[in-house]
């Protein structure tokens, strides 16, 4: 079940990237395949982030830094991914969406 929750919070994310990607200025628009890649290297870069400077400026964290942080690592991700171009003012406004996004759609299957 465990995997389950994993599965459905990539699609999510990709789902989420992909509607920042219409609506933002300054990122591109992705497809679906492109959006799940993003959501994936995002995630694992977020991870090394946490695991090298710790919970508390991850992009899962709370606050400013978190939310700076966050920018950065989705600024970073269009090195990794194909047809992802951001620029940095389009990283802190799809940093700030993704955030609200997140807040309110349940990624955890209960």
């Amino acid at each position: 079940m465990e995997w389950l929750g994993v599965i459905v919070r990539f699609v999510v994310a990709a789902l989420a990237l992909m509607l920042v990607g219409a609506i933002v200025p300054g990122f591109s628009q992705l497809s679906f395949v492109n959006a799940l890649v993003a959501a994936v290297v995002i995630a694992a870069l977020g991870w090394v982030i946490e695991a090298i400077l710790g919970r508390r400026v991850s992009p899962y964290g709370r606050g400013i830094v978190g939310f700076l942080v966050s920018a950065v690592v989705i600024w970073a991700a269009q090195f990794v991914v194909p047809g992802l171009q951001v620029t940095v003012l389009g990283a802190l406004l799809a940093a700030f969406i993704i955030g609200v996004i997140d807040l309110f759609v349940p990624t955890a299957i209960r």
